[in-house]
């Protein structure tokens, strides 16, 4: 659903006279507009940047199943809990796109799921809040998914080839995501005054949390600078979530709903909405595993892994036992 950038100074902004040739030759081919393919010669930061990233977007997609799922068997109707079962098994799916596109930079996703589970990679932020009530799966659909299509689009044309074409599936889906988030929101809205309520207590709750979603501000952002030469961004966090209000703000508007910063203006000079001061403490406590439901998530997504050994032993057996076949036959 979204990739989360967290800044853990892999690399640094290099410049042209700190550049040996195979960097400057790379660099080049990079302010041509020339994709970045598995089997060139890329810098060592460059591909831990990468796998970095990656694997993160890989694994907020899958442990972003986790709060949506909890409503599967809650839903208020039959369509309802299919559109929403289709929706997690489009995250999933997303999941397997990214590790795939991490495992062409030379990591296992054996390994990256171990540097989850150790603590060692990190997830989107997002998904350790908690869905309370239905309306929270229109919340994460509307604003989680909206925010991640803000993020995500750019990435359709980032410099690395296999992580490009990957996300070019990935918004497709998330688009028709948003679309879903959207209308549980509306249906809610012109519902009942209590109905209405649930609606408007969601955005209370996940609309800051949602702004945290695109990073730290530029300002402490240490890796923006260097991905963003790379081709690997090509927005910085404030300019998305800029985007993300000016889009979203007037949707609340539509729905009947207030967004909760009592600091929120239309600024007529920059053509852009002005906003609150967002909670940078609350966003690395979250980081840190310190969220509402840091805890359980980890907890459900090794539980997951340890319960599905035998599933992977067999496959893998499988794959052997075919493999010999073929020699066998050649």
């Amino acid at each position: 659903m979204y990739a989360q950038l967290v800044d853990t100074g892999l690399a640094k902004v290099r410049s042209a006279d700190d550049m040996d040739e195979a960097e400057a030759a790379f660099q080049a081919r990079i302010d041509a507009g020339v994709r970045i393919e598995p089997r060139d010669w890329m810098p060592v930061p460059y591909r831990k940047t990468l796998v970095r990233q990656i694997s993160q977007h890989a694994h907020s997609e899958i442990v972003g199943m986790l709060p949506e799922g909890n409503w599967l068997t809650r839903a208020p109707s039959l369509k309802r809990k299919a559109i929403l079962l289709a929706k997690v098994q489009d995250e999933a799916g997303h999941g397997l796109y990214l590790y795939s596109a991490a495992e062409t930079l030379g990591v296992s996703r054996d390994q990256m799921v171990e540097d989850l589970h150790a603590g060692r990679a990190k997830y989107s932020s997002i998904f350790n809040y908690p869905t309370l009530t239905w309306a929270d799966i229109g919340a994460i659909g509307w604003l989680v998914d909206g925010a991640a299509i803000i993020n995500q689009i750019p990435l359709c044309r980032c410099s690395y080839g296999p992580y490009a074409r990957a996300m070019v599936r990935v918004c497709k889906e998330e688009s028709f995501h948003q679309r879903q988030g959207y209308d549980i929101m509306l249906t809610l809205c012109r519902g009942s005054a209590q109905q209405k309520q649930l609606a408007q207590d969601a955005l209370n709750r996940w609309w800051w949390p949602c702004l945290m979603m695109f990073g730290p501000s530029d300002a402490e952002s240490v890796n923006s600078a260097q991905s963003m030469r790379w081709g690997i961004k090509l927005h910085t966090n404030d300019e998305l979530r800029q985007r993300m209000v000016d889009q979203t703000v007037p949707q609340a508007d539509f729905l009947g709903l207030k967004v909760p910063d009592a600091q929120l203006r239309w600024n007529e000079e920059s053509g852009h909405y002005e906003f609150g001061k967002i909670d940078w403490d609350e966003f690395y406590r979250v980081l840190k595993g310190e969220g509402p439901c840091n805890r359980e998530r980890m907890a459900a997504r090794v539980s997951a892994w340890e319960d599905g050994a035998w599933v992977r032993e067999a496959l893998n057996e499988h794959a052997r036992k075919h493999e010999a076949d073929s020699a066998r036959l050649a």
